[in-house]
């Protein structure tokens, strides 16, 4: 099995004393960096959708909590740790579904925690969030070989959403797994669902796959039940914003329709996430809480409004929808992979992370 060559572009860059995130909302017309030189702005940026995807969003938090660090060393000195703690407490409340977040921020403060009073910490913890993101890096590419594995040659493959190195920091997850499985020669055509209403499918991934020299066919979300029926997919592959202990998957909106069009028609579903997005703690899919945005996101394009002005009209905007775990073939991990998962299956993989 080959490493994809594949692997040009990155989401994430610290430099210069900050973190610069490459602005996803411009994309694809425009690829500028935003600056972040302090938490508050990184908090900001998570929530404005300037980086999005689940291990991004770790990624990104983890370095929000090193300049939050060091901004509280010099404004408190030895009382740093409580110093930051609105800082942090605001990363956490950026993005409420994706658990990366709260696992990355976890990890952060434990690292904290264990630093004495008297020291700077930010260089402890600059190095502890340089180590997230530099094994973020390492598990897309195992996940990338591993995935790719499962993929026969000749295949048509569907994803849905943006999965790939701008949703991490690195390869990506279910886009590592189709670069990954392009390289190797496995993948003859590959399928992105346009993915309303921030249209991340056509914007974001089509763009990456284009960058790296992959072509890549947009289909509007409500076609891609009609494209498996055809039978030009084999594998529609998913990323996860959580799975819960019992192999439920929360991902973007519109990944449940897949599932479901992916069982009738005989289509493997692949999900494709690091352990760091399994959620022990929450038993099932129906205790993921899911994120709802402005309405307007959905009736209005471009910042034109595409739906009947009036009091009468409306929009529901989940951000996440839930794939049971029934409807899931396989997930793929960095530690392994689960057929048919279920609470066992997922308790062994936790296992084996330790």
């Amino acid at each position: 099995m080959t490493t994809a060559s594949h692997d040009t572009v990155r989401a994430l860059e610290w430099r210069d004393g900050g973190l610069y995130l490459l602005d996803q909302r411009r994309l694809p017309a425009e690829a500028t960096y935003r600056f972040c030189p302090d938490a508050a702005h990184v908090a900001e940026a998570i929530t404005d959708m300037v980086v999005r995807g689940a291990p991004a969003i770790g990624v990104a938090a983890a370095y929000g909590v090193a300049l939050a660090a060091s901004a509280a060393w010099q404004r408190h000195g030895d009382r740093w740790q409580s110093g930051m703690a609105e800082d942090v407490a605001a990363l956490r409340r950026s993005r409420p579904t994706a658990v990366n977040l709260a696992w990355a921020l976890d990890r952060m403060e434990a690292r904290a925690a264990a630093l004495p009073a008297d020291e700077d910490p930010g260089p402890s913890l600059l190095a502890e969030a340089h180590a997230i993101h530099e094994a973020d890096v390492a598990a897309n590419r195992c996940m990338g070989r591993s995935g790719a594995g499962l993929i026969q040659p000749g295949s048509g493959v569907l994803t849905h959403c943006n999965t790939g190195s701008l949703a991490t920091g690195g390869l990506g997850t279910a886009l590592g797994v189709i670069r990954t499985a392009w390289a190797d020669g496995r993948v003859a055509r590959v399928f992105a669902d346009e993915t309303r209403p921030w249209l991340q499918g056509a914007r974001l991934t089509a763009w990456e796959l284009a960058a790296d020299g992959i072509p890549v066919e947009v289909v509007a979300d409500g076609a891609a039940a009609a494209l498996m029926a055809a039978g030009q997919v084999d594998w529609a592959i998913v990323g996860a914003d959580r799975i819960a202990a019992n192999g439920d998957v929360a991902n973007k909106i519109g990944t449940y329709a897949v599932a479901l069009a992916a069982r009738e028609n005989g289509v493997g579903l692949m999900v494709v996430a690091p352990t760091a997005t399994i959620d022990p703690a929450t038993r099932s899919g129906a205790d993921i809480p899911i994120e709802a945005r402005d309405g307007r996101e959905v009736l209005e394009l471009g910042g034109r409004r595409i739906a009947p002005e009036g009091e009468g009209v409306d929009a529901w905007n989940p951000v996440f929808d839930v794939t049971p775990a029934g409807l899931v073939d396989v997930i793929v991990t960095e530690q392994g992979v689960v057929h048919r998962p279920d609470a066992d299956g997922i308790a062994r993989l936790l296992e084996a992370r330790g």
